[in-house]
């Protein structure tokens, strides 16, 4: 599907791009703590109405005037003071996942504000994003909001890629995703694709496929199956 070029009134189109243009340098530049970065910049998104950059310096200490549920949100816009899914699996990459996992906060909580909802920003905040979390990003990659992983380091993209909203990408096993494919809202395939597999057309639901060119070896029956992520590597 070919998009539209769209654009905001050049006021709010100057501001979308410097602050693009400054979290980029920030994350790129390794001058701090990705962590610090993301606490920051998720303080501002939620907050910025109602801030300065004292208080960005001073919050910690502020925090202690605040009562313990204040104090407990602003500890949850870092990190480091937050745990996700994937680090209680047990096969997760622990040190792969932490060097990812500043982006992997900013990237969800970012869905969750007021900006995020705004597609002229969120395709292009999530694009800069991609490549510190994933294993391969081609070129033009789109992705909507609400749109989730597991790890990230096993999941790889082609070129001209768009996924749509509420879409789980269950890479534990390894997941590539060749050019020029799209993957729809809410996407529920109950179905498998085994190890190594290559999909070269749609997979039925419930049908379990293997091989190059991946074919049907199984059909699974409805009632024993839950919704679940097709899982490619």
């Amino acid at each position: 599907m070919t998009y539209r070029d769209l654009s905001a009134e050049p006021k709010a189109q100057e501001d979308y791009d410097g602050f693009l243009e400054e979290l980029r340098d920030a994350l790129i530049a390794g001058r701090r703590d990705p962590n610090e970065i993301v606490r920051d910049t998720l303080y501002q998104l939620y907050f910025g109405p109602l801030c300065t950059d004292k208080d960005l310096e001073r919050h910690s200490v502020a925090s202690d005037r605040l009562s313990r549920a204040g104090r407990v949100l602003l500890h949850t816009l870092d990190p480091r003071n937050v745990t996700t899914e994937a680090e209680y699996y047990s096969d997760i990459d622990s040190k792969q996942y932490a060097q990812r996992k500043p982006y992997i906060w900013l990237w969800q909580m970012f869905d969750r504000s007021l900006l995020g909802q705004n597609a002229l920003v969120g395709h292009r905040f999530r694009r800069l994003l991609a490549p510190l979390i994933f294993r391969q990003v081609g070129q033009n990659f789109k992705c909507w909001h609400f749109v989730e992983w597991s790890f990230g380091y096993n999941l790889s993209f082609g070129d001209d890629v768009v996924i749509h909203r509420h879409v789980l990408l269950d890479d534990r096993g390894g997941i590539e995703i060749g050019n020029k494919v799209s993957i729809s809202d809410y996407v529920k395939e109950h179905a498998m694709v085994g190890t190594g597999a290559v999909v070269t057309s749609n997979v039925e639901p419930y049908h379990v496929v293997v091989g190059i060119p991946a074919k049907t070896v199984k059909v699974k029956t409805a009632p024993n199956v839950g919704s679940s992520t097709v899982t490619n590597g």
